[in-house]
Protein backbone atom coordinates (compact mmCIF):
# COMPACT_ATOMS: atom_id res chain seq x y z
CA UNK A 1 0.00 0.00 0.00
CA UNK A 2 2.72 2.26 0.81
CA UNK A 3 4.23 2.08 -2.18
CA UNK A 4 1.28 2.50 -4.47
CA UNK A 5 0.71 5.92 -2.78
CA UNK A 6 4.83 6.88 -2.85
CA UNK A 7 3.99 5.67 -6.93
CA UNK A 8 0.78 7.52 -7.05
CA UNK A 9 2.56 10.84 -5.92
CA UNK A 10 5.72 10.51 -7.74
CA UNK A 11 3.23 10.13 -10.95
CA UNK A 12 1.35 12.99 -9.88
CA UNK A 13 4.80 15.35 -9.16
CA UNK A 14 6.09 13.94 -12.76
CA UNK A 15 1.99 15.10 -14.22
CA UNK A 16 2.28 18.64 -12.68
CA UNK A 17 5.79 19.36 -13.82
CA UNK A 18 4.64 18.55 -17.49
CA UNK A 19 1.28 20.53 -17.00
CA UNK A 20 3.01 23.59 -15.09
CA UNK A 21 6.53 23.66 -16.17
CA UNK A 22 7.88 26.01 -18.61
CA UNK A 23 7.53 25.14 -21.96
CA UNK A 24 9.91 27.72 -23.67
CA UNK A 25 11.81 30.06 -21.68
CA UNK A 26 11.54 33.50 -22.20
CA UNK A 27 14.68 34.70 -24.83
CA UNK A 28 16.23 38.30 -26.22
CA UNK A 29 16.43 38.71 -29.87
CA UNK A 30 19.17 38.83 -31.06
CA UNK A 31 19.56 42.63 -32.16
CA UNK A 32 17.80 44.53 -29.03
CA UNK A 33 18.57 48.05 -30.30
CA UNK A 34 16.84 47.71 -33.81
CA UNK A 35 13.37 47.34 -32.20
CA UNK A 36 14.30 51.12 -30.83
CA UNK A 37 13.88 52.88 -34.44
CA UNK A 38 10.93 54.11 -36.46
CA UNK A 39 10.30 55.95 -39.95
CA UNK A 40 8.39 58.14 -38.18
CA UNK A 41 10.56 60.76 -36.57
CA UNK A 42 8.53 60.94 -33.41
CA UNK A 43 8.27 57.64 -32.65
CA UNK A 44 11.55 57.55 -33.53
CA UNK A 45 12.22 59.70 -30.77
CA UNK A 46 10.12 58.17 -28.11
CA UNK A 47 11.52 54.87 -28.41
CA UNK A 48 15.10 55.93 -28.22
CA UNK A 49 14.17 57.26 -25.20
CA UNK A 50 12.30 53.96 -23.93
CA UNK A 51 15.91 52.80 -24.87
CA UNK A 52 17.87 54.58 -22.89
CA UNK A 53 15.19 54.39 -19.86
CA UNK A 54 15.47 50.84 -20.01
CA UNK A 55 19.37 50.43 -20.56
CA UNK A 56 21.03 54.12 -19.05
CA UNK A 57 18.91 54.72 -16.30
CA UNK A 58 17.21 51.40 -15.17
CA UNK A 59 19.79 48.39 -16.19
CA UNK A 60 23.48 50.67 -15.62
CA UNK A 61 22.10 53.39 -13.04
CA UNK A 62 22.83 56.81 -14.57
CA UNK A 63 20.37 58.46 -13.13
CA UNK A 64 22.65 61.36 -13.75
CA UNK A 65 20.85 61.97 -16.84
CA UNK A 66 16.85 61.03 -16.07
CA UNK A 67 16.22 64.80 -17.01
CA UNK A 68 17.12 63.89 -20.87
CA UNK A 69 14.31 61.12 -20.32
CA UNK A 70 12.06 61.44 -17.55
CA UNK A 71 9.21 64.55 -17.85
CA UNK A 72 9.63 66.32 -13.72
CA UNK A 73 6.05 65.33 -13.62
CA UNK A 74 6.61 61.44 -14.37
CA UNK A 75 3.48 60.00 -13.61
CA UNK A 76 3.91 56.57 -11.67
CA UNK A 77 1.11 53.75 -11.82
CA UNK A 78 3.80 51.14 -10.37
CA UNK A 79 2.26 51.17 -6.28
CA UNK A 80 5.66 50.83 -4.92
CA UNK A 81 7.01 54.12 -6.23
CA UNK A 82 5.68 57.52 -5.77
CA UNK A 83 5.48 60.17 -8.78
CA UNK A 84 7.59 62.47 -10.11
CA UNK A 85 11.08 62.66 -11.34
CA UNK A 86 12.77 63.10 -8.32
CA UNK A 87 11.29 60.56 -6.11
CA UNK A 88 11.95 58.06 -9.21
CA UNK A 89 15.85 59.14 -9.16
CA UNK A 90 15.94 58.67 -5.16
CA UNK A 91 14.64 54.99 -4.98
CA UNK A 92 16.89 54.01 -8.00
CA UNK A 93 19.87 56.11 -8.21
CA UNK A 94 21.12 55.05 -4.74
CA UNK A 95 24.31 53.09 -6.65
CA UNK A 96 27.00 54.41 -8.92
CA UNK A 97 26.43 54.05 -12.83
CA UNK A 98 28.22 51.36 -14.41
CA UNK A 99 29.53 51.12 -18.20
CA UNK A 100 27.43 50.18 -20.92
CA UNK A 101 28.31 48.28 -23.04
CA UNK A 102 28.91 49.50 -26.61
CA UNK A 103 27.46 46.22 -28.62
CA UNK A 104 23.98 45.63 -27.63
CA UNK A 105 24.28 41.64 -27.60
CA UNK A 106 25.85 42.34 -24.28
CA UNK A 107 22.90 44.62 -22.56
CA UNK A 108 22.15 42.41 -19.32
CA UNK A 109 18.84 43.28 -19.83
CA UNK A 110 17.65 41.36 -22.81
CA UNK A 111 14.67 42.75 -24.77
CA UNK A 112 11.76 40.41 -26.08
CA UNK A 113 9.78 43.37 -28.16
CA UNK A 114 9.00 46.60 -28.40
CA UNK A 115 5.70 48.04 -29.57
CA UNK A 116 3.68 50.94 -30.03
CA UNK A 117 0.41 52.46 -30.13
CA UNK A 118 0.31 55.86 -31.75
CA UNK A 119 3.32 57.73 -31.42
CA UNK A 120 3.52 58.65 -28.01
CA UNK A 121 3.02 54.98 -26.40
CA UNK A 122 5.73 52.98 -26.49
CA UNK A 123 5.90 49.04 -24.71
CA UNK A 124 9.08 47.31 -23.59
CA UNK A 125 9.01 43.84 -23.35
CA UNK A 126 12.09 42.49 -21.36
CA UNK A 127 13.30 38.96 -19.93
CA UNK A 128 13.16 38.88 -16.49
CA UNK A 129 14.52 35.74 -14.40
CA UNK A 130 12.91 34.76 -11.25
CA UNK A 131 13.17 31.98 -8.74
CA UNK A 132 10.97 29.08 -9.23
CA UNK A 133 9.18 28.72 -6.00
CA UNK A 134 8.04 24.97 -6.84
CA UNK A 135 11.89 23.83 -7.14
CA UNK A 136 14.23 25.78 -4.57
CA UNK A 137 17.46 26.46 -6.33
CA UNK A 138 16.35 26.57 -9.35
CA UNK A 139 14.83 30.00 -11.45
CA UNK A 140 12.16 30.59 -14.59
CA UNK A 141 11.66 33.02 -17.07
CA UNK A 142 8.70 34.63 -17.87
CA UNK A 143 7.90 38.09 -19.51
CA UNK A 144 8.09 41.98 -17.80
CA UNK A 145 6.52 45.05 -19.31
CA UNK A 146 7.24 48.64 -19.30
CA UNK A 147 5.05 51.19 -20.71
CA UNK A 148 5.34 55.05 -21.10
CA UNK A 149 3.99 57.84 -22.39
CA UNK A 150 5.70 60.25 -23.99
CA UNK A 151 5.90 63.76 -24.16
CA UNK A 152 8.12 65.56 -26.04
CA UNK A 153 10.25 63.02 -26.51
CA UNK A 154 10.67 62.58 -22.58
CA UNK A 155 8.94 59.84 -20.61
CA UNK A 156 5.59 61.37 -18.62
CA UNK A 157 3.69 58.49 -17.54
CA UNK A 158 4.55 54.69 -16.27
CA UNK A 159 3.26 51.48 -16.41
CA UNK A 160 4.28 47.89 -15.63
CA UNK A 161 3.31 44.70 -13.37
CA UNK A 162 4.68 46.00 -10.25
CA UNK A 163 2.63 44.40 -7.39
CA UNK A 164 2.44 45.15 -3.65
CA UNK A 165 4.92 43.60 -1.53
CA UNK A 166 4.15 42.03 1.85
CA UNK A 167 5.26 43.91 5.03
CA UNK A 168 8.68 43.07 5.76
CA UNK A 169 10.03 42.12 2.18
CA UNK A 170 8.57 38.49 2.53
CA UNK A 171 6.22 39.11 -0.56
CA UNK A 172 7.25 38.31 -4.08
CA UNK A 173 5.79 41.15 -5.88
CA UNK A 174 7.57 42.60 -8.44
CA UNK A 175 9.02 46.56 -8.57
Amino acid sequence: MKLRITLLGTSLLIACGHLFGQAEPVVGVANPASLFTDKDPTLNKNKQAAMHIVIDLLAYGHWNEADKWLTERYVQHNPNFGSGRAPIMAAFGKNAPRPIPPDPKDWSTKIVAVTSQGNDIVCVASVSTRPDPRNPGQTYTTTHFDMWRFVDGKADEHWDEGTINAPGGQGKGKQ
